[in-house]
């Protein structure tokens, strides 16, 4: 611990009796230490942050699985285009005659979150849940020649946020894709 050492005062010499004066000083020496101790204390106490990742569950190769074509009506397809632009189609496919007027633009962030929310509201609410609990929805992503990793990852924290259970990547387009698409994918 700190200890208080009193160092004495002399007198003058006049003869004179006075009190003693006394220069009191604090070792502060213990203090370091205990400030080392706690310094590692807390260093090895705390946990420091640990860096976040997404994790993507990727089918496994070996095992193949026939699955049943999904019907267009209970998907929304994203395609990511240059510029953060993602064109999608809700509900229709895109070799059906009504899809160039059908499909739409938007941005990342809430103006996707609110198209993927309603998208699966409407879906969910026509078809009914499979043996699993989840919904019908089902997203597919479609990620361009233009488009950016930094899109890719958006997509899926969009998928994240909104809690979408079932979404799909896929890197090929579709020869009415890219016609549907036509210059809005093009280098």
């Amino acid at each position: 611990m700190s200890a208080i050492v009193e160092t004495g005062g002399g007198g003058k010499g006049d003869g004179k009796v006075r009190g003693k004066k006394l220069n009191t000083n604090v070792d502060m020496t213990p203090m370091v230490d205990l400030g080392f101790l706690l310094i590692t204390f807390f260093m090895l106490a705390t946990t420091m942050s640990k860096p976040t990742s997404m994790t993507l569950n990727v089918p496994d190769k070996t095992e193949v699985k026939e699955t049943e074509p999904l019907k267009a009506s209970k998907v929304l397809t994203l395609f990511m285009g240059k510029n953060d632009d993602v064109y999608y189609l809700d509900g229709i496919a895109a070799d059906d005659p009504k899809a160039e007027e059908s499909m739409k633009t938007t941005r990342f962030g809430p103006d996707l979150r609110s198209v993927i929310f309603e998208s699966a509201k409407r879906i969910n609410a026509a078809y009914p849940k499979d043996d699993k609990g989840y919904g019908a929805f089902v997203c597919v992503i479609k990620p361009t020649v233009v488009s950016t990793y930094k899109n890719m990852v958006d997509v899926l924290d969009e998928m994240a946020i909104t809690k979408s259970k079932k979404y799909a990547l896929v890197d090929e387009l579709t020869d009415s894709e890219k016609k549907l698409l036509g210059d809005k994918v093009k280098p």
